[in-house]
């Protein structure tokens, strides 16, 4: 059972995008929660298709920044350039004024330049020549990057990393669903013919309501016990922030509101704890040596953990 106008969205994607139901539901997880989502795979299996598809099903102003090694800061927030009739200085927005960004390739570029978005990111606001401005809302950034083993990367810092709510990737289509993606756009690309399903003042009241999922205290310990023991594992050298348990909490919230649910289950902490917290974690020498991946380390976390049973009052 989905959400009623939620589930337009996710159908309207699917248009557009087959066999990434998953991807689609931890997209409008974001949205709902406000947060910003980090789209890694290798190039060409989709990743901006689905940034305008989901643009475009919910009426946003789309914009693209296409991250270059030689892009400047002002590229991204804009810059006041001289009038000389007015004589005035007026300032000509960049690409990050928009309510659903696609950052493009992000680890193509520099650090400094990677940084532009850190705050418009965390304060929904850019300061540009000591005046800040803010940003439409909503505001959703979806950046992608390429695996860091590509030639021309540069890995993205800890601090640009904390700001994403989750990352995830596409992976490659089965043979099958291969087969369909070429069938649909032999003639037309689906994306030209997709509508709005929801209108940009509905998906604010929805972000307004996903607030008021309930929360059980048993379920904030248990993201608590989930982070605490991040902290302490062998594998690990710097583990879960404070940020990233409140960003499991809000994205929970807003997964129980997709599927239908006013409170969060222990099943929706489960799901979602590996693409909430493997990005905000560390791993130690040992454990890169022996090729852990953070996914697992996460996951062998959450399956030591203890499941809260939540009794119904009498």
């Amino acid at each position: 059972m989905y959400h009623a106008k939620l589930e337009t969205i996710l159908h309207n994607i699917e248009n557009v995008m087959i066999g990434k139901r998953t991807v689609a539901e931890l997209s409008v997880v974001a949205l709902l929660a406000q947060g910003h989502i980090l789209l890694e795979d290798v190039p060409g299996v989709g990743k901006t298709m689905m940034v305008r598809a989901l643009a475009k099903s919910v009426g946003a102003n789309f914009t693209r920044i296409q991250f270059t090694p030689d892009l400047l800061p002002s590229d991204v927030m804009g810059v006041s350039i001289y009038n000389p009739k007015e004589m005035e200085f007026q300032f000509r927005p960049g690409p990050i004024m928009g309510n659903i960004v696609l950052a493009d390739e992000i680890n193509r570029t520099s650090p400094k330049t990677q940084s532009a978005l850190l705050e418009g990111m965390e304060e929904g606001s850019v300061t540009v020549d000591g005046v800040t401005r803010s940003l439409e809302k909503p505001f959703f950034v979806m950046a992608t990057q390429n695996p860091i083993e590509y030639e021309g990367t540069y890995p993205l810092p800890e601090a640009q990393l904390d700001r994403f709510l989750l990352r995830m990737k596409m992976g490659y289509p089965s043979a099958q669903e291969e087969m369909e993606v070429l069938n649909r756009i032999q003639f037309s690309s689906p994306i030209d013919e997709l509508q709005p399903v929801i209108s940009l003042p509905e998906l604010q009241q929805l972000q307004k309501e996903v607030k008021e999922v309930l929360v059980d205290d048993t379920i904030k310990s248990y993201i608590v016990e989930i982070a605490g023991k991040t902290r302490s594992h062998a594998n690990v050298y710097l583990g879960v922030s404070p940020r990233g348990s409140i960003a499991l909490m809000k994205a929970s919230q807003a997964y129980a509101m997709l599927h239908g649910r006013d409170y969060v289950l222990p099943d929706d902490v489960q799901f979602l704890a590996s693409y909430i917290f493997s990005h905000r974690i560390i791993l130690n020498s040992e454990a890169r040596y022996e090729g852990i991946k953070a996914e697992e380390v996460i996951e062998r976390i959450v399956a030591r953990t203890r499941v809260p049973v939540q009794r119904l009052a009498k």
